[in-house]
């Protein structure tokens, strides 16, 4: 919370760490003391059948906003491709529980198709599906496939953790022109600044100001959605 408050963060969703299992425990104590200040993307495993049936009352929990999954390992993959995950999408769009996904570029496809059958599911896609360890051009060498799925309405993406996909130093400029590609696909509410704060290379207070002082061509309004209103109102976090 000292960082927030020195970088004037109001406001932080918290997605539990992949390291420590599908448990949500911490992060939702996190968000009953701090209601205004925190709430949660929480984790869950598709394959256990015990997870079937809870997306109806996941919301009921105080400070949990959604779920956030990760199908970046190959068996997570299959989980995926082969629609083991079926089930989930058509609870959680009937529930109304948006979902955050970590996948990689080249396979925006197969969330394309989900996106297409369920019109009320709300889907974010993480980190833009840059790979991990990617910089400079390298990094957004698959963009247009992350583009593609802009023409559907109920995809977002989260720019997040933009600093370290780049060598060059503040402000970054060579990131830029990929941004106006993102911005012009999905415009200013389907597009959500994030930090993924322990993986930076710069300070908190500059992962904002290179997107709010940067960055000329967005204009105060666009700086409100990307910079927060947008992602409240997609998940349903009241202002």
């Amino acid at each position: 919370m000292r960082e927030m408050e020195g970088a004037e963060v109001h406001r932080a969703v918290i997605v539990p760490p992949s390291w420590e299992g599908d448990r949500n425990d911490l992060a939702l104590e996190v968000a009953r003391l701090h209601p205004d200040r925190f709430a949660v993307m929480g984790r869950i495993t598709i394959e256990s059948p015990e997870s079937r049936g809870l997306m109806a009352a996941w919301r009921h929990q105080p400070g949990m906003l959604g779920i956030r999954l990760i199908f970046r390992r190959p068996d997570l993959q299959r989980i995926l491709s082969e629609g083991h995950a079926d089930w989930l999408w058509a609870e959680a769009e009937q529930a109304g529980v948006p979902v955050m996904i970590l996948i990689d570029s080249h396979h925006t496809g197969l969330i394309d198709r989900v996106a297409e059958r369920h019109l009320g599911l709300k889907i974010v896609l993480d980190h833009l599906c840059i790979a991990g360890g990617a910089k400079n051009e390298e990094a957004f060498k698959d963009l247009d496939q992350v583009l593609a799925v802009a023409r559907r309405p109920n995809i977002a993406v989260k720019a997040t953790a933009l600093p370290r996909y780049s060598t060059e130093s503040y402000p970054y400029r060579g990131i830029h022109p990929h941004l106006r590609r993102i911005y012009d696909a999905f415009g200013p509410k389907r597009v959500f600044w994030g930090t993924d704060l322990t993986r930076l290379s710069c300070t908190y207070s500059q992962a904002i100001t290179m997107i709010t002082e940067e960055i000329s061509w967005l204009t105060e309004e666009d700086k409100s959605w990307i910079m927060g209103r947008g992602v409240c109102e997609w998940l349903g976090w009241k202002m």
